[in-house]
């Protein structure tokens, strides 16, 4: 098609920590391991191992985590041309205890984050004439100028007819009060064409009530959200988007059309060892699907594939599936 790009992921990213003390409570950890992070990261990562050609848009300080992250990217063979080193700011950095199987709680180090520095002006120097689509984060929606940046993006994208992606990525404490979060969700959709996030994320997106939204054990990346889910999904798609997916964990995804066309995507078995960064395989493995032309079924039941591997490890971006292995899975385990 003559494009340079098959998807452009835009937000941030991070250096994870994550505990190789399974099971110790965290007081107790003695030993990470460091790894890729951030859910745009991981997705252009994984997007990258299934087989598309991939970007990264998002920012580093001038500091050795920066160079961390921008290396191994490099590594993974996702280009990172149009990152810029924001002076004075940081590389963000995540750390993770693991204590399976339900207690995984996690330390964001966000402080002055170099992403969410990220303005018009960076989104305006992507090629995105030599793309097919982009990826929008919820959480670069918190601040300025990251927020209008990611706006900016999705006006552009939709104006030259690419394929624009929203990964919901709900993170209460991104947030002063978790209702903005749904308030600025809702002015972006009509600008989206897929939404991709979790029945709690969807609840977010339509929050009323402060009270409804609940973190246990620090686990931020997956609180309790109180919500009608049936009524907040109508209202989603009644924003204009073309699909709305919803991941369930081992329950598989659910993908909400207009005209209340449901398509249910079983999942796979998996033994947990850690749940971080299984949305964002998911999310990697449905995208691949889409831009390949499959129907929601099979490209739904890809991202169950990817996610449900990543369970079974202990992080994200680096843990993520190549084409040849998840192909091996579902076909090891009674096929699409």
């Amino acid at each position: 098609m003559g494009q340079s790009y098959d998807l452009i992921t835009i937000g941030r990213c991070s250096i994870d920590l994550y505990s190789h003390d399974l099971g110790a409570p965290f007081p107790e950890i003695r030993t990470f391991g460091a790894y890729l992070g951030g859910s745009p990261l991981n997705i252009a990562v994984g997007a990258r191992r299934l087989g598309l050609r991939t970007a990264l848009l998002t920012a580093v300080g001038p500091d050795k985590v920066g160079e961390f992250v921008l290396e191994r990217l490099r590594r993974e063979g996702v280009e990172t041309r149009f990152i810029p080193v924001k002076p004075g700011a940081r590389t963000p950095a995540v750390l993770l205890g693991i204590e399976p199987p339900d207690r995984f709680p996690i330390t964001f180090y966000r402080e002055n984050a170099a992403d969410n520095q990220l303005t018009i002006d960076d989104v305006a120097a992507l090629p995105l004439s030599e793309a097919r689509a982009v990826q929008l984060s919820g959480t670069a929606l918190a601040k300025e100028p990251s927020r209008s940046a990611t706006f900016y993006a999705a006006e552009e994208a939709k104006a030259q007819g690419l394929t624009v992606f929203l990964d919901l990525d709900f993170r209460a404490d991104a947030w002063p009060d978790p209702r903005a979060y749904g308030l600025v969700v809702r002015a972006l959709l009509p600008l989206v064409d897929v939404a991709i996030g979790t029945e709690e994320e969807v609840n977010a997106a339509m929050l009323r009530r402060p009270e409804d939204v609940v973190v246990r054990h620090s686990q931020i990346t997956a609180p309790e959200i109180r919500g009608d889910l049936a009524a907040n999904v109508e209202a989603l798609l009644g924003r204009g988007l073309k699909a709305l997916v919803v991941k369930r964990g081992a329950q598989g995804s659910v993908v909400y059309l207009p005209g209340g066309e449901v398509v249910t995507a079983p999942g796979f078995p998996a033994e947990v060892v850690s749940i971080l960064g299984a949305g964002d395989a998911f999310a990697a493995g449905f995208i691949y699907g889409y831009l390949q032309g499959w129907d929601y079924y099979r490209a739904a039941r890809l991202g169950n594939a990817c996610g449900a591997i990543v369970v079974g490890r202990i992080g994200c971006a680096d843990f993520t599936p190549y084409h040849d292995e998840v192909m091996g899975f579902i076909e090891s385990r009674g096929g699409f």
